[in-house]
């Protein structure tokens, strides 16, 4: 039985495939080999409140600096009036932040925290 020759079109599509091929092992044991283990490092970030029909949405935005992923990440927003009333709190969790990633969400306030100082901070994590 006489198998065809291969033309330069199946040629080209296997080097190209060979090449992807390779070069997706090649970052992926740069990746393992390079990458530490250290905690994660978990960074908040408020942005600017919203009012919406009944209450205000701050966004929250969430970056893993570290090089492991943080699973159950749970944060607490406060918003202090300075007046010395009780500060308003709302929290949020984010299911997981793997590393080098960001994630994004909102926490409600009743009160209006335009005029108030935010402040957020991350209450725990877990290890996945």
């Amino acid at each position: 039985m006489n198998m065809p020759e291969k033309n330069w079109l199946e040629w080209t599509v296997f080097a190209a495939g060979v090449a992807l091929v390779a070069g997706v092992l090649g970052y992926l044991t740069y990746d393992a080999v390079t990458c530490g283990d250290g905690p994660p490092i978990i960074e908040v970030r408020l942005g600017d409140p919203e009012q919406n029909a009944h209450n205000f949405s701050v966004p929250v935005k969430v970056i893993n600096h570290g090089d492991t992923t943080a699973e159950g990440v749970h944060i607490e927003v406060t918003s202090e009036k300075g007046d010395g009333a009780e500060p308003e709190r709302a929290d949020i969790d984010i299911p997981f932040v793997p590393r080098g990633a960001t994630r994004e969400g909102w926490v409600t306030f009743r009160d209006d925290p335009r005029a108030a100082q935010l402040k957020a901070r991350v209450l725990g994590y877990q290890k996945p």
